[in-house]
């Protein structure tokens, strides 16, 4: 790469990288933290998923009539109750977090578990569907992830560490714009990869009282493929999701944007606040939902450019 050609990269890269800091503003931060694979100095610094999993798990929390946070300071898990069942988003690590974290959660919060009906999986890494078979043998919920996402467990781990547990059987198969359907309660699929070929996120409408807020949980945040051979074609897949999900968010005027994983979208500090009667924090509007995606997609462009579009 001659001199010019490096040049007209960076300003590139830090345009991007402009551009996701303006959309962050003062209240979305976190996202930013995506950056890191290009600039770590504009990253806010943290502790490592290894320091994270060994914290002590946040108390449970209910943040909606209908939706519930039930992880931990690492990894999340959300339960939407319905008129017939539990929904149950992720399943942690492994079967110990799946039953001193999910399951002891949900009877904190005075619900029963027994009363999961179905599982979704957001995606197939560990710290998403290892704590499944807890859930699988002792209540018996159907389980649904992507047909990509099945087919990447059934083949070849993208990921894998000891402490996560095994992956589930194929069950259930859903894809874009597949509806699930329990009791009173819809759910729209959105295939949003770039995480994996296969990560999907959910659409939903979180309750309180009267009002209802059209709810997004983003599947997989993290740019965690830079290694990966299909690294350019994995971010360019992520930034037409990030822009795809940006005009649903616009046209569905989605107002709650939840992740799977706290240090994004501070779900831990939220709860605390709701718990203590707060006005709830995971109303952000539309606009900051935009804005949100805005500073991943940028975020991901800056990636591209870095990476050798």
């Amino acid at each position: 790469m001659s001199d010019g050609q490096e040049q007209s990269r960076d300003t590139s890269v830090r345009a991007h990288l402009t551009a996701a800091q303006e959309a962050a503003a003062d209240d979305l931060t976190s996202y930013l933290a995506l950056a890191s694979v290009v600039d770590e100095s504009i990253a806010p610094g943290g502790m490592s998923p290894d320091e994270l999993m060994k914290q002590p798990a946040p108390p449970p929390a209910q943040v909606f009539d209908n939706l519930f946070f039930v992880g931990s300071s690492w990894v999340s898990a959300w339960a939407i109750t319905t008129s017939e069942g539990i929904i149950l988003i992720d399943t942690m690590d492994n079967d110990d977090e799946a039953q001193h974290i999910v399951d002891a959660g949900l009877r904190t919060l005075g619900l029963n578990p027994a009363q999961i009906a179905v599982i979704v999986i957001t995606h197939g890494h560990g710290d998403h569907y290892g704590g499944s078979g807890f859930f699988t043998r002792t209540y018996n919920p159907r389980v649904i992830m992507s047909g990509e996402d099945w087919t990447m467990l059934e083949t070849e781990l993208e990921f894998d560490r000891p402490d996560w547990g095994r992956p589930p059987q194929r069950d259930l198969t859903v894809e874009d714009g597949s509806v699930l359907r329990l009791g009173d309660t819809e759910i729209t699929v959105v295939l949003t990869p770039g995480h994996t070929w296969g990560t999907i996120s959910l659409l939903f409408d979180a309750r309180s009282g009267d009002a209802t807020h059209r709810t997004m949980l983003w599947g997989g945040t993290a740019f965690n493929f830079a290694d990966r051979s299909d690294r350019l074609d994995r971010i360019r897949a992520y930034i037409d999701a990030t822009d795809r999900a940006r005009e649903l968010a616009r046209t569905q005027d989605v107002s709650v944007f939840i992740s799977n994983h706290s240090i994004y979208d501070e779900a831990v500090d939220k709860a605390e606040q709701v718990r203590h009667g707060d006005a709830n924090p995971f109303i952000i509007g539309s606009d900051a939902t935009g804005r949100a995606l805005t500073v991943m997609g940028e975020c991901a462009r800056a990636a591209l450019v870095a990476w050798g579009s």
